[in-house]
């Protein structure tokens, strides 16, 4: 008896072995960022700066891989399969997580809960409802005028057809009961490019996208979606201060692994994570960019996607996209 229990216990831990020796040894190699979205967007600026100081810590380069594309699922696919060695991993926004999949035309070949391993939310940030700083529209309720007299004629642009930005469009456009025009890009810094040249009347960003421009005049923000006025933006009202109760919608930033990378693997890179977004300098710049750390464990990163797949695939329906 006292044999078979020995040997059970044995099998087991040669098992655990190639596991802590991978985490031991991890990373020998440079690691791969992939970015689901275009240059200039969020993802991309927070990636960046978060990557390199994770690079540092790890001895090695982490290289940013850019690939936008049908709102993040292009990018996201690519991750989840991925070979789940710890090697390639995936910084995106809720899109290709928690929405995508819920829009019929836009179904990824994937499955987020199962394809993609979570490691942790980085931060949560609300939309900018952005204008030029040129622009007649000044705030929330000069935006609803402006479309109430023109109908289907002032513009918005977002990330791209089924964006976080554009659902919260489409949400804000039913809660206040007008239409705008929804206009897609190619990436949030695309979406500024079009504002700045007056392409589109308004776009819908996050803070990390849109502070550089309002900063310096070119920009001017009307209202943040979440509940609560953004730290860097603190004479920007609300859309509920604005006069449409009940508005608060964010999204979130995370880091992901393709499925079955090994957890041991996974804590490695969830401790450099953590421990660059909440230090000094990195910890500071996400502050000042609206974009304040809030750093999950891989269970609770795990349970948030699951209540948001249902609260995110409401507000599919409600706002209307792809019907």
């Amino acid at each position: 008896m006292k044999r078979t229990i020995y040997a059970a216990f044995l099998c087991i831990l040669m098992g655990a072995l190639p596991e802590q020796s991978a985490a031991q040894s991890y990373p020998t190699k440079p690691i791969r960022l992939i970015v689901p979205f275009a240059v200039g967007g969020t993802s991309e600026v927070l990636a960046r700066m978060i990557g390199q100081k994770m690079g540092d810590q790890f001895g090695q380069s982490v290289i940013i891989d850019t690939r936008p594309g049908a709102s993040g699922s292009l990018g996201a696919g690519l991750a989840a399969t991925a070979l789940p060695d710890g090697y390639t991993l995936l910084f995106t926004s809720l899109s290709p997580i928690v929405i995508n999949v819920n829009i019929p035309s836009m179904k990824p070949p994937y499955d987020p809960e199962k394809d993609l391993a979570p490691i942790s939310v980085i931060t949560k940030v609300p939309s900018v409802f952005t204008v030029h700083s040129d622009s007649p529209i000044r705030s929330i309720k000069d935006l609803i005028a402006a479309a109430k007299a023109a109908p289907g004629k002032v513009s918005y642009g977002s990330s791209g057809v089924g964006s976080v930005n554009h659902l919260i469009g489409e949400m804000f456009k039913a809660s206040a009961g007008i239409d705008l025009l929804h206009v897609p890009y190619k990436g949030a810094g695309q979406g500024l490019i079009g504002l700045m040249t007056k392409e589109v009347n308004m776009i819908l960003a996050a803070p990390p996208a849109v502070l550089p421009h309002t900063r310096n005049g070119q920009l001017r923000a009307l209202a943040v979606s979440s509940a609560t006025r953004s730290p860097p933006l603190p004479n920007v009202p609300t859309v509920i201060e604005a006069g449409i109760p009940g508005f608060d919608l964010s999204a979130w930033y995370c880091l992901m692994a393709p499925g079955g990378t090994p957890r041991s693997v996974i804590e490695v890179i969830r401790t450099a994570l953590v421990k660059t977004i909440t230090t000094p300098p990195i910890s500071d710049r996400l502050i000042a960019e609206g974009a304040a750390p809030e750093p999950t464990t891989p269970e609770e990163f795990a349970s948030l996607i699951s209540s948001d797949l249902k609260k995110w695939g409401k507000a599919v329906k409600i706002s209307g996209v792809d019907h």
